[in-house]
């Protein structure tokens, strides 16, 4: 065998084995241990308010991926270290993806988010919270030497009350003014979340969507509803957009989106992906962000039960 040829096979073997590599770095855990920082990145008037940054132990990988994620509990309640996002999060680190929970300002504590609240403060407060999202970005970019992170890879994701302020926080521009006026997030992940107005999502404004709600959630509408299915005369009367409506938005205008479909399931959507479909975040990540690989997925979840809120989509029909 000739020099040139040892040379070639060589480097060809190499390369093989670093891909290898570079792909269990997200489909497994491949690192055993996670160093948690807590920091403040944000004054708020009551208090302020905290990140903890999940990164793996001994990791030499510079420009890593991040997911940003934001807690449910209808802006009233819930926390960013609540020991299954504690979880998710060690999961995603040890993946190799430099994860962070937020704290942010609990503006409907002690009031009620549903039909009785008036949209004009439903809108306020998805604004609100999705400014601070902004601000949370924005100490992860100035922090991306000491994390050794991408800017260009920051993908948000939350559950419920936190799915609708992370598609607000990536579609709708004026809660983006933290930011830089080139960065766009590299995806978002939205757990049985709902966006207020469709046409925020653009051929401009699209980023990698994922999406995983229930066709027979009473609270977030699967496809284009009121919020909490409330009455055309109530104060809270607020049409949303979920995620059928937002991965048709998608499919329109040619751009991609994942998402997964739980047929006559309900608002429990909202936390069974950061449990349950690990892979498939990790999988959207390397994929749709990372390779910025074009896809169009619907995947969907049967079970045996009925709804009474909505008919049955055509998908789970069949």
């Amino acid at each position: 065998m000739t020099r040139p040829y040892c040379i070639l096979i060589t480097c060809l073997l190499i390369c093989l084995a670093s891909f290898n590599i570079y792909g269990q770095r997200y489909s497994e855990q491949i690192f055993e241990e996670v160093n948690k920082e807590t920091v403040r990145y944000l004054n708020a008037p009551d208090k302020d308010l905290q990140i903890d940054i999940y990164q793996p132990a001994n990791d030499k990988k510079e420009s890593r991926p991040v997911i940003l994620y934001v807690h449910g509990g209808g802006f009233a309640g819930g926390s960013r270290d609540e020991p299954a996002i504690i979880e998710f999060c060690e999961n995603m680190a040890r993946r190799g993806i430099v994860t962070v929970s937020m704290s942010y300002t609990l503006t409907m504590k002690g009031k009620s988010f549903g039909c009785g609240q008036a949209a004009a403060n439903k809108l306020a407060t998805f604004k609100h919270v999705a400014l601070e999202i902004a601000e949370a970005t924005r100490y992860i970019i100035e922090s991306k030497k000491r994390l050794s992170i991408d800017p260009g890879a920051i993908v948000l994701a939350g559950s419920s009350a936190g799915a609708e302020a992370v598609l607000h926080a990536a579609y709708w521009k004026e809660t983006q003014t933290p930011l830089p006026k080139s960065f766009t997030y590299g995806g978002v992940i939205s757990m049985a979340g709902a966006i207020y107005d469709i046409n925020l999502i653009s051929a401009e404004s699209a980023i990698p969507t994922q999406l995983f709600h229930g066709t027979c959630d009473n609270l977030v509408p699967y496809g284009t509803a009121p919020h909490h299915y409330c009455n055309e005369d109530a104060p809270g009367y607020l049409v949303l957009h979920g995620a059928a409506s937002i991965a048709d938005r998608l499919e329109k205008l040619k751009k991609g989106y994942y998402l997964m479909t739980g047929c006559n399931d309900g608002h429990g959507w909202a936390g069974r992906p950061f449990k349950k479909h690990r892979d498939e975040i990790a999988e959207f990540i390397w994929l749709d962000v990372l390779q910025s690989k074009f896809r169009q997925v619907h995947k969907v979840i049967e079970t045996n039960k009925d709804c009474t809120i909505t008919s049955t989509p055509e998908a789970c029909s069949n």
